[in-house]
């Protein structure tokens, strides 16, 4: 009877901090739009958006008129005009300035975000299944804006991949089979005006990149948004879920305002940049367990060898997805929070000790790149440590 309670008091206290969370990662990442702060209300410890207030929602939903939208989009069977393509702009119109010419150039980087964003965390299904609240926007037929996923195709097929085999015979096969952008056995071909939730997430990608031209979208990103949306698109209140796009992007865009300079390649070697942090690690570890310390030194692995992904997607592929939420939980409610990341690496490095002293370059590197422990709390507990004895 008393393993009964203290299971039902565990139940009880998980459904608390799922229904909490993502309120707490709003507040956490909070944003301001246009100078007006979200409002946030009790109701149960939910959130309310107040009406005197612009709604964020209002402010995603104009980025998405503004910004995904496609020039010459087959939509003329509608009976609607080509005003596209004309003498000052078209297809071939190679005026920076062109509106064809920015639609190509976009289809680049899009192309990158799908390749990345149909893949993420694939060892669950979620990002696979529909969203219960599909864009409308986007795919009523009667507006002006296509789906990124039609453009994708669109973009493959108008291009062929043109291999020669050491026989001479030539073998035309599309860009979008070549890389396996579309394995028919492993995507579901969702319905005519539903969405999966890696589209929300490409969308959320797509339109940071346009809005962020000197950052643009850097490989990984994917990593770092998908936790996120996850915490909203499975809020257990339905009415703020159907608002799960919007609130991820401004607080992923806030997230990366904090973290962008790990994706800038010219400030790698700066102060603020992705190597500093990196060698902070060391610092650190030189300080908390100054023999561990020596050994790597002594086995020349550097920290940029395993750092590098913990510290720039923040451990989101060290662990499974419930894991590394549980760790952003903690990683965001600290003052610190990336300075909080480097006692948690820290942490990692000191509870494989016994291993990484006992080990060759080969094996400490699998250690390293495979992390072995899986208990976040341990490590989470380990790093409290490490901050009050510091």
């Amino acid at each position: 009877m008393e393993m009964s309670h203290h299971l039902q008091d565990e139940d009880r206290e998980r459904e608390e901090r799922n229904w909490m969370r993502p309120l707490c990662l709003l507040q956490t990442l909070e944003f301001s739009q246009t100078g007006h702060l979200r409002c946030i209300c009790e109701c149960r410890g939910r959130r309310t958006v107040g009406k005197e207030h612009n709604p964020g929602g209002d402010v995603y939903c104009q980025f998405l008129k503004e910004l995904i939208i496609q020039p010459g989009i087959t939509k003329a069977d509608l009976g609607q005009s080509r005003e596209d393509v004309t003498m000052e702009d078209h297809p071939l119109n190679p005026n920076p300035d062109s509106r064809w010419n920015t639609y190509f150039k976009d289809n680049e980087i899009l192309l990158q975000i799908d390749k990345d964003v149909r893949r993420l965390y694939p060892d669950m299904a979620f990002f696979q299944r529909p969203t219960e609240y599909p864009c409308q926007l986007i795919l009523d037929p009667q507006n002006d804006y296509e789906t990124l996923r039609r453009r994708i195709e669109q973009t493959t097929l108008k291009a062929q991949t043109v291999n020669r085999n050491r026989s001479g015979v030539t073998n035309v096969s599309s860009p979008g089979k070549a890389l396996n952008l579309y394995p028919s056995n492993e995507y579901e071909v969702l319905p005519n005006g539903s969405e999966a939730h890696w589209e929300v997430v490409e969308r959320i990608l797509f339109i940071y990149a346009k809005l962020n031209p000197g950052i643009a979208y850097v490989q990984g990103m994917n990593e770092i948004v998908g936790p996120i949306y996850y915490t909203f698109a499975t809020d257990p209140n339905s009415q703020w879920k159907e608002h799960a796009e919007a609130d991820t992007f401004f607080c992923f865009t806030n997230l990366m305002s904090e973290n962008r300079d790990n994706f800038i390649k010219s400030l790698d070697d700066s102060q603020c940049g992705i190597t500093y942090k990196m060698e902070s690690v060391y610092s650190m570890l030189k300080d908390k367990d100054l023999e561990l310390y020596l050994k790597l030194e002594e086995q020349n692995i550097k920290p940029q060898y395993f750092t590098f992904r913990w510290l720039t997607l923040l451990l989101s592929q060290e662990f499974l997805l419930p894991d590394v939420i549980r760790i952003w939980d903690t990683l965001f409610s600290d003052e610190g929070r990336f300075n909080f990341l480097i006692l948690v690496c820290c942490a990692m490095l000191i509870l494989i000790r016994e291993n990484l002293l006992a080990g060759d370059f080969t094996v400490n590197m699998r250690f390293l790149q495979d992390y072995p422990i899986s208990d976040v709390h341990t490590i989470l507990t380990k790093a409290k440590e490490l901050q009050d004895n510091s």
